[in-house]
């Protein structure tokens, strides 16, 4: 449904701190995020009880297609003052705003079946992923399929470039889909069997690079034994296949040390043996550790 009163934002404001109890933050943060708008920022909601009304009623536009439907006062109670349910920002801001065009869930994986590794696949993710990030989603892809660099490929350019370069692409989208004045969320990750894996966390440690991403390294049990036998790993690509076209050996002093830096730790004597006590610690517990900055 479609609201036509308009609030300015010391109106909203004032009404959402009453709301949130003298709370200035939450109400400020509410005003600017989750208040209805339209694209030139007109405000159609005076405080979140208007948004919970309006995901009420539309909730209840559905559940009416259905026998035994929820009334929309049944819902409004289950969300009021987010006594029972907190929806997440996009449900929030989209659900029953005909407004904008917006994602009504916050975050989204994406990637190709197949061999994903052409340039016209990796433009074919950096579409989706600027599709989805302009209606308000946040994104997750794994760069692993990606050939590392010096890799032969059949055209003019002989070897590959490597996935640093694609981090920067996919970064760069992000910050130029400005979504809201913000820019998206985006989160890059590789297998640390890839072996590109360590340029890929020196990308995200160098100043003014892959400013637009979050990234995660995904460490297998193969690493965490290796790291306990204290013997050097071995990386493959494809990282999955059983006769790979490249191999590559590491230390796991040198990877060890770069991982503890991206978790935010002060290197030193002890960062090459970092990686080890955690192994030691878990014991190998899980299939897959992921370590994100």
């Amino acid at each position: 449904m479609e609201r036509s009163k308009r609030y300015s934002y010391e109106e909203a404001y004032e009404a959402s701190l009453q709301y949130f109890g003298g709370d200035e933050l939450a109400a400020r943060v509410w005003v600017n995020k989750y208040a209805m708008k339209d694209s030139f920022g007109t405000i159609f909601e005076r405080s979140p009880e208007d948004m919970h009304r309006r995901i009420a009623e539309e909730i209840a536009r559905i559940e009416n297609k259905y026998q035994n439907p929820l009334s929309a006062q049944q819902v409004f109670d289950l969300l009021d003052h987010f006594r029972y349910i907190v929806p997440a920002g996009s449900p929030m801001t989209g659900i029953g705003n005909d407004h904008q065009v917006a994602s009504l869930s916050n975050c989204f994986v994406i990637g190709l079946d197949g061999d994903a590794d052409s340039y016209g696949a990796i433009l074919r993710i950096d579409e989706e992923q600027v599709q989805l990030m302009k209606r308000r989603g946040g994104v997750g892809h794994d760069l692993s399929h990606i050939r590392p660099k010096g890799s032969p490929v059949n055209n003019s350019a002989l070897t590959s470039t490597g996935l640093v370069p694609f981090m920067e692409r996919y970064s760069n989208s992000t910050r130029e889909v400005a979504q809201d004045g913000r820019r998206g969320a985006l989160m890059l990750s590789v297998s640390i069997k890839h072996p590109d894996s360590e340029a890929f966390i020196d990308a995200k440690m160098t100043e003014g690079k892959v400013t637009g991403a979050n990234v995660s390294v995904k460490i297998d049990d193969a690493f965490m034994q290796a790291a306990i036998d204290d013997r050097p790993y071995v990386q493959q690509f494809p990282i999955d296949a059983a006769e790979p076209q490249m191999k590559h050996e590491i230390s796991l002093g040198n990877c060890g040390r770069r991982l503890c830096i991206m978790l935010g730790r002060v290197p030193n004597r002890a960062c090459c043996f970092g990686i080890r006590f955690c192994a030691r610690a878990f014991r190998i517990v899980m299939p897959t550790w992921v370590f994100a900055l």
